[in-house]
């Protein structure tokens, strides 16, 4: 298992990325096969897609059939193949029947405000799953959270199946429910973000955080930056051209690495003395900082694993 997140999985002898070591998710619209050719050459661990806001309800069946040929795609590439369809109470149903021939990875179910929900989405994957031969519980549900109805359930909804593998927390959509003023800083939705992240660990399932919906890179640097301040280790995109800036953000960097080591060696060897602490490149390293020094080791040697070689 990796640490935070779902195991890998196994499928025709090709490893899944686990969902904890997935920094990037990005959106691309549903029914734009020129955009969706540009987002598969993007560097992103997950392609997301999408049904609902991305795509009008007039393009909604040439995009479903788009998908299923972009998941193929994906797969022969490493990238998880997710998407997003329209509640159930909408086109969902109809995107669900059209998209899961494609054999999705992750299935995104937008605007959730209550567990029910997402009990209802995985009847339906069980449905389809039995029907189309794929393998039970192969479709992971990730829950987006865009709304405060949805924030304040976020806890109940983070639980509420065994196929939940993380959740997504948005920003456009949650800023206007709250009536909030967008600005680059992005202060609006710091709440937001930090609550969001704690109801997801509190649940076991990773927290992706909501998406830079500017379109300079060295903000969405920056917002990739606070994120990974804050706790997170995945992040949402709606723009190529963001993908690798925030990749480079969420891996964990040979400096930071080195550090990491000098924190483990140096602290063990002080336990070995008897000793409880250390002081090492002016840090005091306790058994919190060695936990976090060991885990960020682990997640560096993880990401390597999935490297192109």
């Amino acid at each position: 298992m990796v640490e935070g997140g779902k195991g890998i999985r196994r499928e025709g002898g090709l490893s899944r990325r686990p969902s904890a070591l997935r920094r990037t998710w990005l959106f691309v619209a549903g029914a734009d096969r020129e955009a969706q050719i540009r987002a598969l050459e993007a560097g992103a661990d997950v392609l997301v897609p999408d049904l609902e806001d991305f795509t009008p309800p007039e393009m909604r069946p040439q995009g479903r059939e788009l998908i299923v040929a972009l998941m193929d795609a994906c797969r022969q590439r490493g990238i998880i193949a997710a998407v997003r369809i329209n509640p159930l109470e909408g086109d969902g149903p109809a995107d669900l029947a059209a998209v899961m021939r494609g054999r999705p990875d992750c299935v995104l179910l937008p605007k959730t405000v209550k567990a029910a929900s997402v009990v209802s989405l995985e009847r339906e994957l069980i449905r389809f799953e039995i029907q189309l031969g794929i393998a039970h519980g192969h479709t992971e549900i990730v829950p987006n959270i865009e709304t405060a109805a949805g924030l304040v359930a976020a806890g109940a909804i983070a639980v509420a199946s065994h196929r939940i593998s993380a959740c997504m927390v948005a920003t456009e959509d949650m800023a206007a429910d709250l009536g909030a003023e967008r600005g680059r800083d992005g202060i609006e939705l710091h709440h937001v973000r930090s609550r969001f992240l704690i109801d997801c660990t509190a649940a076991g399932v990773v927290a992706i955080d909501s998406p830079y919906t500017f379109s300079d890179v060295e903000g969405a640097q920056a917002d990739a930056r606070f994120a990974r301040r804050l706790g997170y280790r995945s992040k949402s995109a709606v723009l190529p051209s963001h993908v690798q800036a925030i990749n480079a953000v969420l891996t964990p960097g040979e400096a930071d690495v080195a550090q990491a080591r000098r924190f483990v060696d140096a602290f063990e060897t002080a336990r070995a003395a008897g000793k409880d602490r250390v002081e090492v490149d002016g840090s005091l390293v306790e058994v919190p900082t060695y936990t976090n020094a060991k885990r960020l080791i682990v997640r560096y040697e993880a990401l390597r694993r999935f490297e192109p070689s």
